[in-house]
Formats: C-alpha cells, structure tokens, sequence
C-alpha cells in the first residue's frame, strides 16, 4: 500500500529537494502549498531560492501531465497537486488559516481509507494533525543526533607503559581503536588517573603528539583540554575546515578569531580575516536595522567587536596609546579585518583568507553547503555555535546545518571538530550555563 505524503510549505523551503525524497510513494502538495510558494519566491534569500526550485521542478513535471491527477517521477513515485475544497467535521479547525488547510488534506486522504502522513517542520502543526489522528513526521532526510555527535575526541584506558610510550616516540599505533582523521585521544594510565598524554589520529591510526608552536595564539593560552584541542585545529594550515560546538562562554568564537588574527597578521599565512554571522532574529533582513550598511553590521556584529577589542588588548598588554575600539576600527579600515553579513557571501570567491562563521547552528545544511562552496584556494573555514541556542524556528539541534556538517565530514581528510564543555568566560557564566 502506498503512502501519501502530505507536505507543509515550510519542508519544501527547507529543503528544495524534498519532493523527490519519500521513494516510490505518493507526494501530495495541497494548493495551498503553491500559493504560498508564490509568496516567497520573489525573496532573495534561502527561502525565495527554495521556493522558485520547486516552482522550476514541479513546471517541469507538468510536462508529464495533469499535476491534479498525479505525475511519475524518476524515483518511481507519484506527484500530485490537490485542487478540492477541504473540509473537516471538527468547528475547531478554522480553514481560513493555511497551515489547517494543508493538514485538512492529509485528515481527507485518511478518511479515504490512504496511509496518510503529514510531512511538517512546524512543532505545532505536526501537534495539531496529531491530535487529529493524522500520523505525522518531521523531514529528517539532513538529521544527525545531536545526542550521540561526534565530539572530536576521547578518552582511552591504557596501561601505564602505553603512555611512557607516547612520550617516547613521535607516533604511536593504536590497534582496534577505528580512530577517524583528527580525532583526539586522551591517554589514560589504567593505575594512575593523573598520569595522561593527549595526541592527534593522523594517517594509519596513530597518535601524533601536539605540536607545541600551536599552544597560544595572539597571547590566548587555552584554559581547558579541550580548547587546546581547538587550538591545535585551528593553527594547523593542513585543516581546511574547522568546526567547534558549545555553550555560551566555552570560547569557541574567541579562539577563532584569536588563530584568525595570528595566522592573518602575525604569520602572514593568509591575506586578511573574513567574520561572519547569520541574520536571524530580525526577520533574516538587515534593513531592518538603522542606518546605512556598516552602521547596520556594526550593531548586528557587537557580539565579534566586543571579542576583537578583548583580543587587542591582550595584544597590547593593556598599554596602547588608543583605545581597543579605534585599533579594531583600523584593522577593518585597513582591510586586515572584514565584517561580512552572510547575506551578501554567495556569489563570491573567497581566497587565501580566514574565514570565521559564527551562530552557524542557525543555518540550514544547504546554506551551510553554500558557504563552503564558496571557499577558494587557499582559505580555511572555522563554523562556530551552540546548536542547543537556536533562534531559526524550522531547526533543532539535530536537523541544523552545524551539526549536520558534524556528522556528514568527521572523519575526512581536512575537516576537523571539537565540542567544548566547560564555560570558560567567568564564574557567572560557568553557574549559568550549566543551572539556568
């Protein structure tokens, strides 16, 4: 029996691809869905790129036939566009809202004996088909479990003479571990809990100690394992791309910028460093800000201005003849710094730059795959975020463009992650990450 997969508007501008993703069963698109693809698609953004997609797709299978009867796909299954006024025996429901109109049509399809499913990545519209009887599915086609996520490293228990080992020698084989590339190990003497080594999977699974040039970046020491692990990542030229996932005050974006800076303007390794985050809150739309284009990011990028004076005055021991805020005005004056909205990326370039994407939890994994595309010959990319703190309301932890890079790169030739556990920024925030 096939199944009749009935899809929300806002699956199909997560994810333009998602017709063609439910196999050799039925799709079902109500009108509704069309019209308001057609609102969206003027948008020059994600969502108006996704939406023109569909309207592209489904013009091209209209060739194939009358889309209100249903049309073959290349996947074997069937779409189809209902036409039919809906209607529900419940007054609750008022059909003047969309969203009651789309779900109405997976309610009728199940009153007609179908296997009926409600595709949605709305909590409330998947609560309210619930409630109907109407089975229901979140689109989980770009999903990682956040719960099991790859951290970037472990612990191993070894015998004692294993550890004096590592010390001994520049590599150590580690046999049966399945060690991925990058990965960190914590060597643990099974009799001595304080007597450790912390090494680098490289080629073949063995350790590779940490190099010692890559224990400080512009006067930033790491205060935690793991942020040394960070650093490691970071200051390596051989790592493309860089991901770090924690908590408020763990100092993921911090580091960043810290390697960004020492690699940009001590080590001369790349041309300047490019910062970069998300618009979210405000309607994903910068204009809504006043003022012109720089004042409007000044305002939007507080969080990173805030980090780079924080980080010139650690460079300046605190002495400088200027306040931080006129050096970091000069940096960006001078083109060592750049601040970019993620808005105005595609399309561009970029090469032989640091480049740091900040709040990446609130990406999709096609605009996190857009960003990427975009790196040319020699950059290196670091995406920074905490995906239990997100402000995009169609992601989770789990279906987010952070995580899903995560979970899709560990492991590969290139990438490397770390997750950060412990809030480094202050007492307070340490108590507030972890109680409030």
């Amino acid at each position: 029996m096939s199944k009749y997969f009935v899809l929300d508007t806002n699956v199909l501008l997560h994810n333009s691809q998602a017709i063609t993703s439910f196999a050799d069963n039925v799709v079902v698109l109500p009108m509704t869905v069309i019209e308001e693809l057609d609102k969206f698609k003027k948008n020059n953004d994600e969502l108006g790129r996704n939406a023109r997609s569909v309207i592209r797709a489904l013009d091209t299978l209209r060739v194939q036939g009358r889309l209100g009867d249903g049309v073959r796909m290349e996947n074997g299954g069937i779409l189809k566009i209902t036409v039919q006024r809906e209607e529900m025996p419940n007054s609750c429901i008022d059909l003047t809202i969309p969203d009651n109109l789309i779900i109405a049509t997976a309610y009728n399809l199940k009153q007609q004996g179908k296997k009926a499913i409600f595709v949605s990545k709305d909590i409330n519209a998947r609560l309210k088909a619930d409630a109907l009887g109407i089975e229901v599915q979140d689109f989980e086609k770009e999903k990682a479990d956040f719960d099991t996520l790859y951290t970037g490293w472990r612990e191993l228990m070894v015998p004692a003479a294993t550890v004096n080992e590592f010390y001994q020698h520049e590599l150590l084989p580690v046999e049966g571990a399945g060690l991925l590339s990058n990965e960190f190990v914590l060597l643990m003497d099974e009799t001595n809990p304080k007597h450790t080594g912390i090494g680098r999977a490289v080629d073949s699974g063995r350790l590779k100690h940490l190099s010692s040039s890559n224990d400080v970046a512009w006067r930033v020491k790491p205060r935690s394992k793991e942020q040394r692990m960070a650093l490691e990542l970071l200051l390596d030229p051989e790592v493309d791309l860089v991901t770090l996932i924690g908590q408020a005050g763990t100092g993921k974006t911090l580091l960043a910028l810290a390697a960004g800076l020492a690699m940009t303007l001590t080590d001369e390794r790349y041309e300047k460093l490019l910062v970069s985050r998300p618009v979210i809150p405000l309607g994903r739309d910068i204009g809504y800000l006043p003022g012109t284009k720089d004042e409007k990011m000044k305002l939007w990028m507080q969080p990173i201005f805030d980090n780079l004076s924080y980080l010139m005055s650690l460079q300046h021991n605190g002495n400088e003849e200027e306040p931080t805020q006129q050096l970091v005005a000069r940096l960006i004056k001078n083109e060592d710094v750049e601040l970019e909205a993620l808005t105005y990326i595609r399309g561009r370039s970029i090469s032989k730059q640091f480049v740091v994407v900040d709040e990446a939890q609130n990406l999709t994994p096609h605009e996190v795959k857009t960003i990427i595309s975009r790196v040319g010959e020699g950059t290196k990319m670091v995406m920074t975020g905490d995906p239990e703190q997100i402000d995009n309301p169609y992601l989770d932890s789990s279906s987010n463009g952070l995580t899903y890079t995560v979970e899709r790169l560990k492991g590969r030739q290139g990438f490397g992650h770390v997750t950060l556990t412990k809030s480094e920024r202050s007492r307070l925030s340490s108590l507030a990450a972890e109680y409030l």
